[in-house]
């Protein structure tokens, strides 16, 4: 056996024969117990990242250690591949998205192989293979006939340099997110899911998902936000129309006094008046500029706008005046508020600032409230005032009566409402699914026939970069015939959010080959749901929730089983990979090679030292996992991602916490390569073993034990991996090697088999050099001896009149006398009973003894 650990050798070897076995090819079995591990798929970006690094270890820790356990592991890998950057770099470097995408895939998944991830390779797709899309665009078509599928004009998130619509969430202080440009809001017509007919499904199966983190169930809760209230009809003065409202606080109608309006409101423009225009339309202009999530906020400024018009408070029959307000957000209710200022301390602020009437109608007890001199809401309960039959009520109980009084009047009806909105699927870009309808001027909508998906993308496309999608430019695409009439027609030029691929590529993964149909039942009916779900936080309101929206879809539309309701039922949300920040005062930022000795290295400046931030590109906090393998090993890099931090917590990189786990696998390689000759012919363990002997095996069997519990739903693999180094430490520490190989031998191959799930390159290569043939994984995962933990002396706690005075070792068997002995004579317990009397001494068997003295 070589002395030295040749990292690269070792792990392009097992590489290669992991592959031509293909080791890792997951085949259904009903005799068997699957798992179906699964990370989120990454966007081929060309280079993977520290974050791919540490989430894909996870997942492969996790698929191992089943594996081992004996499951039917399900563990693979596919490129969510359509998107904006892609055709951004159309653009930028005039090259096709689709040969960009490709040649990004191909260094990716070059890039995984050589971390020895896992994967059945032999399930791979990307979301941009027509084989898939084809699918995708079968479910939108069974959407559409159900219903669950629509197209409405809409004033929607436009970004003007991607020329593309954004998802609300897509849109960060007011800036896409993918090209920090700001964001405008434009009329389009567009394609949305009914995603708020499952709303309440959506919440009500939160119950069942106990394997998820609160926060990610909190998010999605809120995000989804169910409230019970009242809808209520406010006439608009000297016209027909109303304006409804929805309110959990029906009890406070009466005090309402003016009317605020989302500035994103249909009726906003319609009801301000030819004198009030300019202002409004300033207002409304300057309002779309700011973030929604700031908007929102208790401690904004409160501003608004008179739109001239009035409405009437159906409950008291006084005007109201029609404001225009920053705080009102078309995202919740009706987009319209009934201000109660007196009740509700955004509406009291926007009151005094514009000097608008205050009615009090909810008294405290014990108090009476006078609107000239409050200085803020009265927000708590009370009993009712100045609201006609319903005076002197308590407020809680004023609200089924005012319910029922407005629905007997035709005024409004009780009813649930929630935050949820339908989700806006079409993008005005050309690197997507195609939506596959027809626009024909004599039938209207049609669809696309089934016999002719997939409606493909074609490839004959000129970027310009001029701003709209680049498919409304291509004739042979656009010019086609309707299929009902068969007159001249054209395509739906929009396609589809990328979301919409990755909310169902997991069922896909079941059976990725199947030609006539999205998924084979059968193989999903034995896979799905995923058992374990890894991915970060960030996707907990978009990815998560569409996901689940999309299997209660495909279960409806009977794509797979009535019993299918929820795809993952266990999901591990990782923290970020995180580094500090170095810039130079003349260069800016720099990357870790940019620094020698805290100096920049191009000008020799010294460099300040920023936060500790996630890495990321702009900052160039980052790390080549190129490098960090080519310099280190794939193992060492796997392992310090595992050891560094717990999953769930941010890990900080640290360059002396790699060097240490490379230097670990060092004292691993040499603790079998000096030890290989004195254990190679070792027979098995002897009944009769020696002190030393017998507590290194003891370190062994609980090093089992604790790695185990730590690795099985826990997955705290960096107290997993610690024990195993402590079980090192008492290797080298084995003075009795020479008499006991055999004891020496099984906590080497102890350690291997442990580490093979965190390190399997060096486990696999370390395993075949002690001689064994056959595989680890044919062997299984390890199990503890129980009888090999039993201790030879145990550590007993020494009290005098219940004080801790001292602490005795003794045998594990030793009798209640001699114990009682050994607990006197301990010297600090016979400092403290000198000069007394000991009148009882009390012995818990294993655990302490108490003695009674005075």
């Amino acid at each position: 056996m070589q002395e030295r650990y040749d990292a690269s050798a070792i792990e392009s070897k097992w590489q290669k024969i992991w592959e031509e076995r293909k080791a890792f090819r997951a085949d259904a079995d009903p005799s068997r117990k699957k798992y179906y591990l699964l990370e989120m798929f990454p966007y081929p970006s060309g280079r993977i990242h520290m974050g791919h690094v540490r989430n894909y270890s996870i997942g492969d820790v996790i698929a191992r250690f089943k594996a081992l356990q004996g499951y039917n592991v399900l563990h693979p890998m596919g490129w969510d591949a359509f998107g904006m950057p892609a055709e951004n770099a159309a653009i930028q470097n005039k090259i096709h998205p689709a040969v960009w995408t490709r040649e990004n895939i191909a260094n990716m998944r070059s890039q995984l192989k050589k971390m020895g991830l896992s994967y059945d390779w032999d399930r791979e797709f990307a979301t941009c293979d027509p084989e898939y899309y084809r699918w995708e665009q079968l479910i939108f078509l069974r959407m559409l006939e159900k219903g669950l599928a629509y197209k409405k004009s809409s004033t929607v998130n436009w970004c003007p340099d991607c020329q593309t619509v954004l998802a609300n969430e897509q849109v960060e202080d007011n800036c896409c997110w993918r090209c920090g440009n700001e964001v405008d809001e434009k009329e389009l017509e567009q394609w949305f899911f009914k995603i708020t007919d499952y709303a309440q499904e959506l919440l009500d199966e939160m119950e069942n998902l106990r394997g998820w983190p609160e926060p990610v169930l909190t998010m999605q809760r809120n995000w989804i936000g169910r409230s019970v209230g009242c809808e209520i009809d406010f006439p608009v003065e000297g016209s027909d129309r109303k304006i409804r409202v929805f309110t959990t606080r029906q009890d406070t109608l009466f005090g309402a006094t003016f009317m605020s309006l989302a500035p994103e409101h249909p009726m906003a423009r319609q009801l301000t008046t030819d004198e009030r225009r300019d202002e409004v339309e300033a207002f409304i202009a300057r309002v779309r500029k700011m973030d929604r999530i700031v908007r929102s906020a208790g401690d904004y400024e409160k501003e608004g706008v008179f739109t001239g018009s009035y409405c009437i408070n159906p409950a008291t029959g006084a005007r109201m005046p029609v404001f225009l307000a920053n705080f009102v957000l078309m995202d919740y209710g009706t987009g319209a508020v009934m201000a109660v200022p007196s009740h509700d301390q955004r509406d009291f602020e926007f009151a005094r600032k514009y000097d608008l009437p205050l009615v009090v109608v909810i008294q405290p007890d014990g108090e009476v409230l006078d609107p000239a001199t409050m200085t803020e809401a009265w927000t708590g309960s009370g009993r009712l005032v100045n609201s006609g039959p319903f005076d002197g009520l308590d407020n809680e109980a004023a609200k089924e009566e005012i319910a029922a009084w407005l629905a007997e009047k035709g005024l409004g009806a009780q009813t649930v409402n929630y935050r949820l909105r339908d989700w806006g699927v079409s993008r005005q870009r050309y690197w997507g699914t195609p939506i596959p309808v027809i626009y024909c001027d004599s039938c209207g909508i049609v669809p696309v026939p089934e016999e002719q998906l997939p409606v493909l993308l074609p490839t004959d496309v000129e970027f310009t970069g001029e701003g709209g999608s680049p498919l409304a430019r291509v004739e042979s695409f656009v010019r086609t015939t309707c299929p009902r009439c068969g007159q001249a027609a054209r395509r739906e030029t929009d396609t589809f959010d990328t979301f919409v691929e990755s909310s169902w590529y997991f069922a896909r993964y079941a059976s990725p080959h199947e030609e006539g149909a999205p998924v084979d039942r059968e193989q999903v009916r034995y896979w799905l749901p995923v058992d374990q779900y890894i991915g970060g936080i960030e996707h907990a309101v978009m990815h998560l929730l569409y996901a689940r929206f999309f299997t209660k879809v495909m279960r409806d539309l009977g794509f797979v089983d009535g019993d299918l309701n929820e795809p993952f039922t266990n999901l591990l949300t990782q923290g970020m990979v995180c580094m500090e920040t170095c810039s130079c005062p003349e260069h800016g930022w720099l990357y870790p090679e940019e620094v020698r000795d805290g100096r920049c290295a191009t000008c020799g400046a010294e460099i300040r030292t920023g936060r500790t931030e996630k890495m990321s590109k702009s900052k160039k906090n980052v790390v080549d996992p190129d490098h960090l393998i080519a310099t280190y090993g794939a193992d060492t890099a796997r392992l310090f991602s595992l050891f560094a931090a717990p999953p769930e917590k941010d890990l900080e990189w640290n360059e002396q916490g790699v060097e240490g786990c490379y230097r670990f696998l060092n004292r691993v390689w040499r603790a079998v390569h000096d030890n290989l000759e004195l254990v190679g012919q070792a027979g098995a363990v002897p009944e009769k073993l020696d002190s030393a002997a017998r507590s290194l095996r003891r370190q062994t069997h609980k090093t089992i034990r604790k790695v185990t519990e730590d690795i099985e739903g826990r997955f705290h693999f960096n107290t997993a991996i610690s024990a195993v180094m402590e079980l090192v430490n008492a290797i080298y520490g084995f003075e009795e090697r020479q008499r006991h190989p055999e004891v020496l031998r099984e906590a080497l191959e102890t350690v291997v088999r442990l580490l093979n799930p965190f390190v399997p390159h060096i486990a696999a290569e370390l395993w075949e050099r002690l001689g064994h043939g056959e595989s680890l994984e044919s062997l299984g995962w390890p199990q503890y001896d129980r009888e090999a933990l039993v201790e030879d002396e145990i550590l007993i706690v020494v009290q005098v009149n219940g004080k801790v005075r001292g602490k005795i070792s003794v045998a594990a068997d030793a009798e209640q006398k001699a114990i009682e002995e050994k607990a006197l004579t301990e010297p600090n317990v016979a400092r403290f009973i000198e000069g007394k009397t000991v009148r009882k001494v009390i012995v818990v068997p294993g655990r302490l003894v108490n003695v009674v003295a005075n």
